[in-house]
């Protein structure tokens, strides 16, 4: 209740929005897992069966999502200098192999049913049932889905996506029933329950895949993209160069680090305020919730091709003419790539 309470008192617009949206997720997917097993008492359909049995995956990891999003809120402490954010990965990859196992759930369910079918009863109704959880579940993961990437959520985008999934699986079902009621083939009920189960499938895999990669800091080309664009724009002319570019992300808090090249005839204080300007640019360009790490480098022999500085005493090479700044070299290992990588484009 204590870390509930901290957590509420220092909790951003976003993050209070986060928290109230994944609670109606919570409490709507309970509604609806209990609203779709009555559907299946009715008609005893496999196919809507393996809709309800992913309503409680929903249900679950709506629950888990809540105390991941109340956790990432927290502020850093001792013991997390870089703050919780990262528990919206595990929450998205503990979504995604809940998934995997409902698939098999009800692969075990719709097989059977296929092989050895039996009758439905009451099938109107339940496809009555399905269709208006449907209704429910496409707005409520739209507006997750909306939300989620508005605040940088990854945990709320994946619950979003894995109601906008049941909402094709409630499709699917009441256009396999539909079939089934016109044509009277009752095979066709196990076969929607498979065929869901592949569905389902896929998403999980996808989640628990988006989620390895959050948690081993997977470089995001995007952001990557974005930051080059933003350093180019902004260039000073005592900025050599700039390498080793990195960038994770710890729930909608971004981390940055670069080594940025300045002459080494800089004074300490020339060179703070340099990096100063490169840490307030990037900081501004993620409205405020990022950090920046920038490691000065005094230049080398090496540098001088790539130096715009054409007064310099300490000149040994005159620069080459057309080594522009590049996500190429911004992520380079090393200072001076630029003069490489050119060189291996006109070969």
């Amino acid at each position: 209740m204590y870390n509930f309470l901290r957590v509420q008192a220092s909790a951003s617009k976003d993050q209070r929005r986060r928290l109230a949206l994944i609670c109606l997720s919570f409490l709507t997917g309970f509604l609806l897992m209990a609203v779709k097993f009555y559907a299946y008492r009715l008609t005893q359909s496999s196919a809507i069966l393996s809709d309800a049995l992913e309503s409680i995956i929903n249900v679950v990891a709506s629950a888990f999502a809540i105390g991941s999003i109340i956790m990432a809120a927290m502020p850093p402490d001792e013991s997390h200098p870089y703050g919780h954010g990262k528990i919206e990965f595990f929450s998205a990859g503990f979504e995604g192999a809940l998934i995997i196992v409902a698939a098999f759930g009800i692969f075990k369910i719709g097989i059977p049913r296929l092989l050895d079918p039996q009758p439905l009863p009451h099938l109107d109704a339940g496809l009555l049932i399905l269709m208006g959880t449907s209704v429910v579940n496409l707005m409520l993961g739209f507006s997750l889905v909306r939300v989620g990437r508005r605040t940088d959520s990854i945990t709320l985008v994946a619950d979003g996506r894995h109601l906008l999934t049941d909402v094709y699986t409630s499709l699917g079902v009441v256009v396999g029933l539909f079939l089934v009621k016109l044509t009277g083939w009752l095979r066709l009920d196990g076969l929607v329950a498979c065929l869901v189960g592949l569905n389902i499938l896929m998403t999980g895999f996808a989640l628990v895949r988006q989620a390895f990669h959050g948690l081993m800091d997977a470089a995001d080309p995007a952001v990557l993209k974005g930051l080059s664009e933003l350093l180019i724009r902004n260039r000073r002319k005592n900025w050599i160069d700039i390498h080793q570019l990195r960038a994770w992300k710890s729930g909608d808090y971004m981390h940055i680090d670069m080594h940025l090249v300045l002459p080494r005839d800089c004074s300490l204080e020339a060179a703070h305020s340099e990096a100063k300007t490169v840490e307030a640019l990037v900081i501004e360009h993620f409205g405020g919730r990022a950090s920046a790490l920038i490691h000065m480098d005094a230049c080398i022999e090496d540098d001088c091709p790539v130096c715009h500085s054409r007064m310099c005493g300490l000149r040994s090479e005159s620069p080459v003419e057309g080594l522009e700044w590049s996500l190429d070299t911004f992520t380079s290992q090393k200072s001076g790539e630029r003069l490489r990588l050119s060189n291996n484009r006109k070969t």
